[in-house]
């Protein structure tokens, strides 16, 4: 609505400026980077989860779980480590050149670079949802298309991965949401799409008028892209094998054999192990010089705001999932679901979406209780925390409400009547009976926004409270001016905050 209600606001030479010079390079540059990193998670995201359900390698249990562990690394982090592997003076040209004198080193661009980088880090969503459709599958559906004349790559194309598709969809959903919500990484490589488009129409030409009109076109792309989803989703049903399927595999030799381990093995040390270790090495190098008291403060900022999100979005989860069982109605099935739509809608719009309706109540509430003039008021709540934590809330009540709302489903009404029965009633229900139930949910949720929080970019760059920088601000402070190797130790820590969540998810799918 705030967004909405910019479209015919603000300066007309600004938003002339933006139609001509910068929505057609961000609409492009956007397209581009959606296309690339859906193609190459696609590719990425159901080979790996076929070769990891379905078939049996060496290595096969290890990969299932330590495939997951790029999920850890923020793409903006990610994104500088490999740079420094792959620049001119890396490690990887440098050998090029001594092995292949007369051969430039291939480049991969601005674009590509975006593209590639983003594919790395969010292919585990589609592997981590797509491996478990396929393990479901087992290995009958090839068997049955076998059974017709087909061979095993046709009855992969034409029957398993149709049967998947579903799973894949929601997969492919997810990294490209995250894909347009990213900041970090495309702000690295100097790749104009519109959340940098945004950022610097605010920060850059200070028009908060046109960083609305800006998010305004964003939401739009991203509904219709939902609608997208839900209409490829469809109505069809598909039905998967459990039981003794997902314990039979089809057992590789030769060159396949040697490929599975290979793809698995190149995926997870480019994507991982490679940029990690060079983190590493450079918090080694760094310790004793970067290290200093303010990192403690940026500790204590990003647990901080990290806890009370986490607190805040976990109490609305349950406000929201509570209200949705009691009233039961079609109306708030809706509303639940316009409610954790955020999780889709890119940080920089969020950021600007919050920022303007608390800055008008601010200067309203200034104006009123102190008197002082609109534009000399003290902007006391855009200030402080109220921002940031609402954009957040608005981001993140997904990551929360799913694993809450999914519990919420295992407390059937004959169980709250057997409770009742028993003298447990009102608000002592939810100590007795539901908190019992939930709080393996909770704790879920809890952790994964948690996370979530440690390493956003965008909504804590933009709105954040004075002095109240973050290891993920620090991060993009370093890497903006250059400084790689002063920014592995505020990377290592949000990397390590971030292996909490893939081992929740590695103990689950196991």
């Amino acid at each position: 609505m705030v967004a909405l209600g910019s479209l015919f606001a603000g300066d007309a030479d600004t938003w002339a400026h933006l139609v001509m010079h910068v929505l057609p390079e961000a609409t492009v540059n956007t397209a581009f980077l959606v296309a690339g990193v859906a193609g190459i998670t696609f590719v990425l995201g159901v080979s790996l989860a076929w070769l990891i359900a379905v078939c049996d390698f060496p290595g096969r249990t290890f990969f299932s779980w330590a495939l997951l562990l790029p999920m850890a690394i923020p793409g903006y982090v990610l994104g500088f480590a490999l740079l420094a592997l792959f620049e001119y003076t890396g490690p990887l040209q440098t050998s090029w050149r001594d092995l292949f004198a007369d051969i430039p080193f291939p480049g991969l661009g601005s674009r590509g670079a975006s593209i590639v980088t983003l594919s790395l880090a969010l292919y585990p969503y589609v592997y981590l949802i797509v491996r478990e459709a396929f393990s479901s599958q087992g290995v009958r559906g090839l068997e049955v298309a076998q059974s017709v004349g087909m061979s095993s790559s046709e009855g992969f194309f034409r029957v398993s991965l149709p049967m998947a598709r579903p799973w894949v969809v929601g997969g492919l959903s997810l990294a490209v949401m995250e894909c347009l919500a990213d900041f970090g990484t495309v702000k690295l490589f100097n790749y104009e799409t519109f959340t940098t488009a945004i950022y610097e129409a605010w920060f850059g030409l200070f028009s908060l008028q046109a960083a609305q009109q800006l998010s305004l076109v964003v939401v739009t792309f991203v509904l219709l892209a939902l609608l997208a989803e839900r209409r490829a989703r469809g109505h069809a049903q598909f039905v998967s094998q459990g039981g003794s399927a997902t314990r039979r595999r089809l057992s590789l030799s030769g060159m396949p054999r040697v490929g599975a381990v290979l793809l698995c093995s190149l995926v997870l040390g480019i994507a991982f192990v490679a940029p990690t270790a060079q983190l590493v090495v450079w918090a080694i190098e760094s310790l004793g010089t970067e290290f200093e008291a303010l990192y403690g403060i940026y500790i204590r900022n990003s647990l901080l705001l990290a806890t009370m999100a986490a607190i805040l979005i976990l109490t609305f989860s349950l406000l929201l999932s509570f209200a949705t069982r009691n009233s039961g109605d079609a109306i708030s099935g809706i509303l639940a679901r316009l409610a954790t739509v955020g999780y889709a809608i890119p940080g920089t719009v969020l950021a600007v979406g919050f920022f303007v309706p608390v800055a008008y109540l601010s200067r309203f509430l200034t104006g009123v209780f102190f008197g002082f003039e609109e534009p000399t008021g003290v902007v006391a709540l855009q200030g402080g925390l109220l921002v940031i934590l609402l954009a957040y809330s608005a981001r993140f009540l997904a990551v929360a409400h799913n694993p809450v709302d999914s519990a919420m489903l295992r407390i059937r009404p004959s169980i709250e009547d057997a409770a009742r029965g028993m003298g447990v009633a009102g608000l002592s229900l939810f100590p007795r009976l539901y908190l019992p139930i939930l709080r393996p949910a909770l704790l879920t949720g809890l952790l994964l926004v948690f996370v979530d929080v440690m390493k956003e970019l965008p909504i804590t760059l933009m709105t954040r409270p004075f002095g109240w920088d973050t290891l993920a601000v620090r991060v993009f402070q370093l890497t903006t001016e250059g400084e790689w190797e002063r920014a592995a130790l505020p990377s290592l820590a949000i990397v390590a905050a971030g292996l909490v969540p893939v081992i929740i998810l590695s103990r689950r799918s196991h």
